[in-house]
């Protein structure tokens, strides 16, 4: 990835320098699978006549430059990633032809050939640095321009951009003889480059419409391959989406800013979606071939209203630079939760965030490479590894807290008037909090400070005293923070009061307050009856760690299933699972907690992440002399629980694909076996074929089945997601020859796509047998180097964080890691901050182990 960084300093200077007025961008995708033709012409003005600057266009090769009407060399102002503009003028116009080329790690233009009849699909991914794959650029948010995009493609396809598709118009048929057809679009808004967008392809599309709050007929599509279109339930898609679109017009007081609204579920996507304006691209994961948990069918309509919310904020107003990728990010991280639980069917979607990107962004949090919510960002290497808990869930955390601390409908009117103001402009974070200032009448520059500008988390404790009879005679929140970031905050929090009642835990008293300091004393508690269970943070308004006292730990532990409220099982759930990760509670005892209360808990997505962290627990947290047992136990327990389940439910559904992730440590490989061939049956359970698919790696990582058995299968699934799940299984096999094989697959050849490179790196840390993955330590640190300068970002990033052997959880792989930060202080930030990442995990896992041993 050399020389393709872009500076903040090297982006200010140019912005000075330049602005841009509009780009007409032509294309030609038929001229063969490797390389597609792009002609750009830009206009823009230049601050200083006869200065200098440089366009991006990262391309397969540069047939000729034009600048106000001059032709330059290529060879000698380009050099594949920048062209350089030489003696400007006050006005210019620079036409570049060049060929850029197909990618297959969803960066740039990703072309992808279905397996299953041979099509060809386009899609461009451009967030954060890569629509200077497809066109010459100036590449940088706070450069916004008009784009019109031409494109000559098969006739058969469709064509989607920005702007509604026009009729295309035929073309001269192609040397091989098929017939070509060019779509002209109109010019877009003034847009920055990364959220510009080309889908092209055999697409099968259901349309809809809707009217929008100014009176506009808005046209929605809904897009699949057409291998997949069977399975795509685009009613419900735009159910969810006009429902979205209602709230936040209603909410924001501004009416959708775009002409039209396409939805595309695309091939080989590295991400859950991208906010392209009025062109939003989704991972195919959200085209449900076969049966998933609820908690993905949730999530799924927390994306759609993601990226919608998007449209206002990132879209109409986008900021200036990526320092405030955080506020993009966050806000519609914020906004997509608050608006599924206020305008969908998904009401505890709050419970969801507590569970799945609160305790994301805890863990982040906790990291060496925490930093604060506004960081510092120096170049575009930075910001792809800042696409982070901190980033999406620590700064939705807080915009939930900022909420409560001005009131939501100050909070509400402030963003509007933030939309009014800077729409199509550039913004920093200072301009929302003026608005929001404006609204609420609070001053928000000290808030601003400790919040956004200081890195870490809190953690909260109560402190209660009673007299003989169990009044309350004090009640205090003490506050601390970690040594290394001593930072104490203001708080806007809820405690409540939860008591035994005919066999449930509800809560009987809420009150609700600012908490500031080390220690905040409750004079209103003073003289209450102290109830069963003292829960601090009720109703998840603040982002901070909390605590239960001893009293409460031991009555929520033995009573968990019986807290009828699914937000504060949650918060007892993530409290205890934080005290585990903080060595504070054993993972022996976190490990009995689930099995003994996990079979009750009704919301999926805290099932799923409850289920994850105690194969977590199992695997690495445990002493490793009581590893083996340990497994063993969890991968019972989950079959057990998968028996006794209610039929068809999703907890039943979890239970059995937990227990096919940890079935190889346990003693039910033979029922495994049965209920793959079809031998067994779970009344309610249908083994479908993305289900399948996982009995199957779970027998190849068992020894139970090996090639033969993974050819079979792919035989009947002849798919994308089929041959995805044959690699992953593949690389399951546990065997020194297996894991060799499935490591130079993607190592050694540069030949895998994106999600081939994912699910390989999956299977290949699938080890029951840590010895197998041992020799892969050196190997490991031989080849991070190498990787990150020669394969771009997205497929670096996946075998750096993905390759890196977690699971042997040891000292060794420590002192390794060390080892190699020690010698080569030099590398590139990003590289370092993964391998620091990664090393803080096994560094945890230490401490946990000693901890359990106790």
């Amino acid at each position: 990835m050399p020389g393709e960084n872009l500076t903040r300093v090297e982006a200010e200077e140019r912005a000075a320098l330049v602005t841009v007025h509009d780009y007409d961008v032509v294309l030609d995708v038929t001229v063969g699978p490797e390389v597609f033709k792009t002609t750009t012409t830009v206009r823009f003005d230049a601050a200083e006549p006869g200065a200098s600057t440089f366009i991006d266009a990262i391309t397969a090769a540069v047939h000729s430059v034009t600048l106000n009407g001059v032709a330059l060399d290529p060879a000698e102002v380009s050099d594949g990633v920048r062209i350089q503009l030489p003696n400007l003028a006050a006005q210019n116009v620079l036409v570049v032809e060049a060929d850029g080329r197909y990618m297959h790690t969803g960066e740039g233009l990703h072309r992808f050939v279905d397996p299953a009849d041979g099509e060809v699909y386009l899609y461009t991914q451009f967030e954060v640095p890569d629509s200077r794959r497809m066109f010459a650029v100036f590449e940088q948010p706070d450069l916004k321009a008009a784009f019109k995009f031409t494109v000559t493609a098969p006739a058969h396809w469709q064509v989607v951009s920005n702007q509604p598709t026009p009729e295309p118009v035929a073309a001269e048929a192609s040397a091989d003889g098929q017939e070509r057809a060019t779509w002209s679009f109109e010019p877009t808004h003034r847009i920055s480059s990364y959220i510009t967008a080309l889908v092209a392809g055999p697409y099968d599309v259901v349309r809809d419409e809707l009217t929008s709050s100014d009176g506009r007929v808005i046209p929605l599509g809904v897009f699949s391959r057409k291998s997949l279109s069977q399975y795509l339930d685009a009613d419900y898609i735009f159910e969810k989406t006009k429902q979205g679109f209602a709230y936040f017009e209603e909410k924001f007081d501004v009416p959708y800013p775009f002409t039209k609204y396409d939805q595309l579920f695309v091939p080989e996507y590295n991400a859950g979606a991208m906010e392209n304006a009025g062109c939003v691209t989704f991972t195919e994961v959200y085209v449900f071939r076969s049966k998933v948990t609820d908690a993905i069918k949730e999530r799924r309509v927390v994306t759609i209203l993601h990226e919608l919310a998007h449209m206002w904020f990132g879209d109409l107003v986008t900021m200036k630079w990526w320092n405030d990728l955080w506020l993009n990010e966050s806000f519609a991280e914020w906004a997509s939760t608050i608006a599924t639980a206020e305008a969908t069917e998904w009401h505890h979607a709050w419970t969801t965030f507590n569970s799945m990107e609160k305790s994301w962004a805890y863990r982040q949090d906790q990291l060496p490479s925490t930093h604060p919510i506004v960081a510092e960002i120096r170049d575009l290497e930075d910001v792809l590894v800042n696409f982070d808990g901190i980033t999406y869930a620590k700064g939705g955390s807080v915009l939930k807290q900022l909420a409560a601390w001005v009131g939501i409908d100050a909070f509400f009117t402030g963003v509007s008037a933030y939309f009014k103001k800077h729409a199509w402009g550039n913004t920093t974070l200072a301009d929302l909090l003026a608005e929001l200032e404006t609204a609420s009448g609070r001053d928000l520059s000290g808030w601003s400070k400790l919040w956004l500008e200081t890195a870490g988390v809190n953690t909260l404790r109560p402190e209660i005293q009673t007299d003989a009879s169990g009044a309350i005679t004090s009640f205090a929140v003490l506050q601390s923070a970690h040594p290394d970031y001593p930072t104490i905050r203001p708080h806007r929090l809820a405690i409540g009061f939860y008591n035994l009642r005919g066999g449930a835990l509800v809560r009987e008293h809420r009150v609700e307050l600012d908490v500031d300091g080390e220690r905040t004393d409750v004079a209103e508690l003073i003289g209450l009856a102290r109830p069963d269970l003292v829960l601090l943070n009720d109703d998840d308004l603040a982002y901070a760690k909390i605590r239960l006292d001893e009293q409460s730990q031991a009555v929520a532990i033995a009573n968990l299933s019986k807290i009828e409220d699914p937000l504060a099982r949650a918060l007892v759930w993530s409290s205890v699972w934080d005290a585990t990760r903080d060595a504070e509670t054993s993972a022996s005892d976190y490990l009995e907690l689930v099995l003994g209360n996990i079979a009750s808990e009704t919301e999926s997505t805290t099932l799923r992440i409850i289920l994850a962290n105690a194969q977590l627990a199992a695997s690495s947290y445990v002493a490793p002399e009581r590893r083996a047992d340990a497994r063993r136990t969890l991968a019972d327990g989950f079959w057990q629980l998968a028996q006794l389940a209610e039929p068809g439910s999703d907890a039943q559904f979890q239970f059995v694909k937990s227990f096919a992730a940890i079935a190889e440590a346990g003693s039910h490989v033979d029922e495994l076996a049965e209920l793959f061939a079809g031998e067994r049956k779970l009344d309610g359970l249908d083994i479908d074929t993305d289900l399948g698919w996982e009995l199957l790696i779970a027998l190849v990582a068992a020894g139970r089945a090996g090639d033969a058995e993974i050819d079979a299968r792919l035989a009947d699934d002849q798919t994308a997601t089929g041959q995805e799940s044959a690699a992953h299984a593949r690389a399951a096999i546990p065997t020194a020859e297996g894991k060799q094989r499935a490591w130079d697959s993607i190592v050694v050849a540069d030949t895998a796509t994106n999600s081939v490179v994912r699910t390989t790196a999956a299977g290949f840390v699938r080890a029951d047998d840590q010895s197998l993955l041992a020799p892969f330590v050196e190997r490991y640190f031989d080849m991070i180097g190498e990787v990150w300068e020669s394969r771009s970002y997205a497929i670096a990033e996946k075998l750096v964080e993905l390759l890196y052997p977690a699971p042997l959880a040891n000292a060794a792989l420590v002192e390794a890691s060390h080892a190699w930060l020690d010698r080569n202080a030099d590398a590139a930030p990003a590289l370092r901050r993964l391998v620091i990442e990664n090393v803080a995990g096994v560094e945890r896992a230490l401490t946990a182990q000693a901890r359990d041993a106790q």
